[in-house]
């Protein structure tokens, strides 16, 4: 038998509240507030803010998916990053740790993320390398193929000649990536392309077809000993062609953020541009260029193509139907773009392929006309405009009747729109040309916004070639 136990009145008892506290929750740091990364190439830079500050695309994108670090109070990261070695220490400080809700972050997994193993744990090790690793640059490249400076004259027309106020020799050397030291070279630059190279990821360096050119200065001492720095580099693959060709594509390019604006990437393209004609590859491309190298590239090609005899006549022929007549009262398009031929003996004399042939004669076509002629100018805007709705709706789309039109969304009303074709029913196409008025006029304003930024891109590189001339 089992007993009830009896149980006691709590009617009886006073009732006790419960206390219910909540603990403050740690909003943490964001990773671009309290890292900052500077680029020695002296053991005593170390440790003084006033050293080159490298300027890092995002550090938020290595620190889990809100770039936010936890657990910390008054946290700063230093990192250095030898110009020498290519090596990093970090140094890191703050006041207290504890977990308010979120955890502890570990600074130092998340750094080798983007350091690799080249982040040094000890302070002392990292200072040591200065004098240890003196000598690594030139100690790589001293197998390499040196295609900087050359006697000879490029086939392209582009001599190689020392820039102006080049204080020292320059040297651009060829190497294959597979080697073992070039390999160990290339990972310990890999943090400066995910650094300063939006999107850039490691490349497999045991792939035979990658090459690196690496770009050098070398100053001789007093004491007759030759000092090699690394001021930068580009990394190139070697595609197969069927049947019997090959294709160079520029994968990364970079120049040392304390040696940029002095020209030296623009040297390495040139250089690459030497090879890609010396070897009679099929074309040269550049993997998602950004908009600054697309700047400097056509500020490059231009030239190229200026000496080229049968581009001349071909920016002439367009040139002259933009010098008569008003653009806007004519009832068809004015044919501008060169001719399959020309595009085809482009590639085949000066590897450049179509598309980027074509972002150079608009600047071409500019060239070749009065800027000071309003009407002239006039025309030249309505022939980008008409070249750059060609490009968004396609060529056809008179005939084929595509129509453009917006879509809402959550985040950009303005930046979503889809192409269609319209339907035959009388109604149909009835309601979507209304639809299509409601919008025209925010298409054109659009269109327009566009033709004004490619205006500006084409006259400053206009000027630039000008200058350089």
């Amino acid at each position: 038998m089992v007993l009830k136990q009896s149980q006691p009145d709590l009617s009886s008892e006073p009732k006790k509240r419960r206390k219910v506290g909540f603990a403050n929750i740690d909003a943490g740091v964001e990773a671009n507030e309290c890292i900052n990364i500077f680029l020695v190439e002296r053991a005593e830079e170390v440790g003084s803010e006033s050293s080159f500050r490298v300027d890092p695309i995002d550090l938020n994108q290595f620190f889990g998916d809100d770039g936010r670090i936890y657990g910390y109070k008054d946290l700063k990261v230093n990192v250095w990053f030898s110009g020498i070695s290519f090596r990093a220490y970090a140094d890191i400080t703050y006041q207290s740790t504890s977990d308010g809700g979120k955890g502890i972050t570990e600074l130092i997994p998340a750094l080798q993320k983007i350091f690799g193993e080249s982040l040094l744990e000890k302070k002392d090790d990292f200072l040591q390398s200065f004098s240890t690793d003196f000598h690594y640059i030139r100690n790589i490249i001293s197998n390499g193929e040196v295609l900087y400076p050359d006697t000879s004259k490029g086939s392209n027309g582009v001599s190689n000649h020392q820039m102006d106020g080049e204080a020292a020799p320059i040297e651009i050397v060829l190497m294959r990536l597979n080697s073992l030291p070039v390999g160990e070279l290339y990972s310990r630059l890999v943090p400066l392309a995910l650094l300063l190279v939006d999107g850039s990821s490691p490349i497999d360096i045991t792939d035979p077809k990658w090459e690196i050119f690496l770009e050098v200065e070398k100053k001789t001492t007093q004491q007759g000993d030759t000092n090699v720095r690394l001021l930068g580099f580009a990394v190139v693959y070697c595609f197969y062609r069927y049947p019997d060709n090959s294709r160079l594509r520029i994968s990364q390019i970079l120049v040392l953020p304390n040696c940029q604006g002095q020209g030296h990437g623009r040297r390495l393209l040139e250089v690459i541009n030497s090879v890609a004609i010396s070897e009679n590859v099929y074309d040269l491309t550049v993997e998602e260029p950004s908009d600054y190298l697309q700047h400097v590239r056509t500020c490059i090609d231009i030239p190229r193509l200026l000496a080229f005899e049968p581009v001349k006549p071909a920016v002439s022929s367009v040139a002259s139907q933009l010098k008569e007549g008003k653009l806007s009262k004519r009832t068809s398009s004015i044919k501008s773009d060169p001719s399959a031929t020309l595009v085809n003996t482009l590639r085949e004399k000066l590897k450049i392929t179509k598309k980027q042939f074509l972002q150079c004669w608009e600047v071409l076509i500019y060239l070749d006309i009065d800027q000071n002629d309003r009407n002239c100018m006039e025309n030249y805007r309505i022939l980008m405009s008409e070249r750059m709705k060609a490009d968004i709706l396609g060529k056809d789309e008179r005939k084929s009747g595509k129509q453009v039109i917006e879509i809402p969304n959550d985040y950009d009303h303005d930046m979503t729109f889809v192409m269609f074709s319209p339907p035959k029913s009388k109604d149909q196409v009835d309601e979507n040309e209304n639809q299509m008025e409601k919008n025209q006029d925010n298409q054109d304003e659009q269109l327009s916004k566009l033709v004004d930024e490619r205006m500006e891109q084409i006259k400053q590189i206009a000027e630039k070639v000008a200058l350089h001339s």
